[in-house]
């Protein structure tokens, strides 16, 4: 009889226990410059989750450039850092003579901690002031 009401008394205890509570981010960022038949837009986003069963992350990036008459080029780079890590670097140029657009998202992505992202985005046309901006999430 013992037995059972330690049993009992376990069993209530385990019940009345809360379970973890499943913490997720995300977020990312993107942008576009455009000038003179030129144009690059860069975005990254992404993600972790952590719940009771294990922590979870992913991270997605991409980009594209258009030059009307001159040359375009565009590269993303995934890897995973040190630790639980995944990083993110994509970059879009495009360039018709001195007349250019450039596009750059990084993103990183810390296991079951923290989303950081930041897009940096420029354009030029000879005779102007270059057009810059920054976009940043995170820290």
């Amino acid at each position: 009889m013992k037995t059972w009401i330690n049993l009992t008394a376990a069993a209530l205890l385990l019940a009345s226990t809360p379970l973890a509570a499943q913490t997720s981010m995300s977020g990312g960022t993107g942008g576009s410059a455009a000038v003179g038949g030129t144009s690059a837009s860069t975005v990254g986003t992404g993600g972790t989750s952590t719940s009771p069963t294990g922590t979870g992350s992913s991270i997605a990036a991409g980009g594209s450039a258009a030059a009307a008459n001159g040359k375009a080029q565009s590269g993303t780079h995934v890897n995973q850092g040190n630790g639980p890590v995944l990083n993110s670097n994509t970059r879009a140029q495009a360039h018709d003579g001195g007349t250019f657009s450039r596009s750059q998202t990084r993103t990183k992505v810390k296991a079951g901690e923290d989303v950081q992202s930041t897009t940096r985005t420029m354009s030029h046309e000879p005779g102007s002031k270059p057009v810059k901006s920054t976009t940043s999430i995170g820290r």
